[in-house]
């Protein structure tokens, strides 16, 4: 989630509003449960009643982050739900391609495959052009990373790894997309049955995570230690 501070940044034409302090209140109460206690279901629940549910007109990228966050916890169903709000709106650049990223990862996870084929046909020549022109290699990681989702639900496990390898330069010892990465890796091994290679990708996972020398928050590294253990399981 981004900071409160990042927040109003972000939201800073909303200043003049007259709700926009309580908003920020709102939000910042929210972020507060994030510090303490990471992702869980209370964090998705509140956001989402507070930031989308009860408006008659949220914005775009709450109903995304809302969807992001119901992913962060498994419940892809949710995540889903929410996505499909804006399957038939018109998005904005950013907009667009992070709603792309969650919906092909969204309907990867669920195992809907044929739908996430289709969903990418449709949407690729936005996704390269975006990512050719704007693109930051975060965002990068995330579009690879939901690609090779698709490939892997649609059991194209060696495509799905040539997505991975797309040539990502790791960005220090506390580098979580490059995490995510190997995290993706080991969900794959785990989805195409390979144990003698699922056991190597666990074993890279970890050895990445041993190299963080500081985490953001208290529960960060129980959280990434977690992942680690649900992707050898078939959960991203």
């Amino acid at each position: 989630m981004l900071s409160t501070t990042e927040r109003k940044k972000k939201n800073a034409v909303k200043k003049l509003l007259p709700s926009f302090n309580a908003e920020i209140k709102k939000y910042d109460e929210i972020y507060q449960m994030y510090c303490q206690n990471g992702y869980s279901k209370e964090l998705c629940s509140s956001f989402a009643e507070a930031f989308v549910d009860n408006l008659k007109k949220p914005a775009n990228d709450d109903v995304i982050l809302a969807a992001s966050l119901y992913n962060k916890i498994y419940d892809y169903k949710s995540a889903d739900f929410y996505l499909d709000m804006l399957m038939e709106k018109k998005l904005g650049g950013d907009e667009k391609f992070h709603f792309c990223c969650e919906k092909l990862a969204t309907v990867s996870r669920l195992g809907h495959w044929r739908d996430a084929e289709d969903f990418r046909t449709e949407n690729i020549n936005f996704i390269q052009t975006y990512m050719d022109k704007k693109v930051s290699s975060a965002e990068q990681v995330d579009m690879y990373i939901a690609l090779a989702l698709v490939d892997c639900a649609s059991k194209r496990y060696s495509d799905a790894f040539r997505l991975l390898n797309f040539g990502y330069k790791p960005k220090g010892k506390n580098d979580v997309k490059l995490l995510d990465i190997l995290l993706t890796a080991v969900y794959i091994y785990a989805k195409s049955g390979d144990e003698a290679n699922l056991n190597a990708a666990v074993s890279n996972a970890r050895s990445c995570l041993k190299l963080f020398n500081g985490f953001d928050f208290e529960w960060s590294k129980a959280y990434f230690e977690k992942r680690i253990e649900d992707a050898a399981n078939g959960l991203i």
